[in-house]
């Protein structure tokens, strides 16, 4: 694995490029990144915007039975001690069907930066869950430790939610655009009310106070990561 200077330093020759336009359908299927469909299905389930990726997990079990009990999954989505991305999909089939929500109460952030052999993204929950898929196309996961990673893991989330306070006009339910393109990174909040998606150049992120506070602690993240993965 690269050092983590990869992730943001190299960006600075990419200065002025443009961010790829938003797709007005969702098409999960062109989303496709890597070589290794391992990898390809890792980063779709980073973003908890296909729900049938989860069905056979036990505690997703409630959202795809015949009748699902919209109080059972509001329980699911509302319990803090609940897996991240569990709440996530719980809250996503509650928005679908047009139930209340919360507004951007985040629960993930999803960082995406292409760079020369291919594309870095770093995921991190609520819960502390980090997930990072390294350009070369290796694959670090962290679920509940060690200690420094989860924390940081919680900071990049909180310092997410933040951003999203501050930006009073801005509202979920974005659809998932394909991965960026050379010259733009990308941040996805993963939101109870849907994702919040800030795309630009590193020029533009830095710029605005919200994004450049969340590139900060994903770089602190990152730098965590690569660390235990070489330790």
């Amino acid at each position: 694995m690269k050092p983590a200077a990869d992730m943001f330093d190299k960006l600075k020759s990419l200065f002025g490029a443009k961010a790829a336009p938003a797709p007005t359908s969702f098409d999960p299927a062109a989303y496709q990144p890597y070589r290794q469909d391992e990898l390809n299905l890792v980063y779709k389930l980073m973003f908890c915007d296909e729900a049938a990726l989860f069905a056979q997990r036990a505690s997703t079990l409630p959202l795809f039975g015949d009748s699902p009990d919209p109080q059972v999954i509001r329980a699911i989505a509302q319990d803090s001690n609940e897996e991240s991305r569990v709440r996530l999909l719980a809250f996503n089939w509650l928005r679908e069907r047009t139930y209340a929500v919360p507004p951007k109460e985040a629960l993930g952030v999803v960082v995406e930066v292409p760079l020369e052999n291919g594309l870095d993204v770093l995921a991190a929950y609520a819960d502390g869950q980090v997930q990072y898929i390294n350009q070369t196309g290796r694959l670090a996961v962290f679920e509940g430790s060690p200690a420094e990673v989860v924390q940081q893991a919680k900071v990049l989330v909180q310092s997410a939610a933040r951003g999203l306070a501050k930006n009073a006009g801005q509202e979920g339910g974005k659809l998932r655009r394909p991965p960026p393109a050379a010259g733009a990174l990308r941040v996805t909040v993963l939101a109870a009310d849907g994702l919040h998606i800030s795309e630009g150049s590193f020029a533009e992120l830095h710029g605005k106070s919200a994004s450049s506070a969340v590139l900060k602690q994903a770089q602190v993240l990152l730098d965590l990561v690569v660390r235990q993965a070489n330790g």
